[in-house]
């Protein structure tokens, strides 16, 4: 039971942290490279500060990681954090299909009675 609380806990951080379209294009440009807040901030209409703002929130709900590269910060998804997400995801598409099954063989058991 812990093990699920922590999950949900987790799941609604980074649902949270994704909340904020800003923080989705962070994230989105994230998908495919390692950036500085600098690059990342560049074209999208707010400050280098702000998009370190959003790294932070995103870093806390272990969406992305940061590593040093001299003075730098390079940041990057945190592939472990979206699979956990997905993890989650997938407990409500698997209560869905257990319930389809369910509700499925009840309709062919009241079929079979007619």
């Amino acid at each position: 039971m812990a093990l699920a609380l922590m999950a949900m806990l987790n799941a609604e951080r980074a649902l949270d942290a994704l909340g904020d379209r800003t923080r989705r294009r962070v994230f989105a440009r994230l998908r495919n490279r390692t950036c500085s807040a600098g690059e990342l901030a560049k074209g999208m209409g707010v400050t280098r500060s702000a998009v370190s703002q959003h790294l932070q929130v995103l870093r806390a709900a272990g969406l992305v990681v940061v590593s040093a590269d001299g003075t730098r910060r390079l940041y990057q998804v945190d592939r472990r954090g979206v699979e956990a997400l997905r993890r989650w995801f997938d407990g409500f598409w698997d209560e869905t299909l257990g319930a389809f099954k369910e509700a499925a063989e009840r309709a062919a058991m009241k079929a079979g009675k007619s």
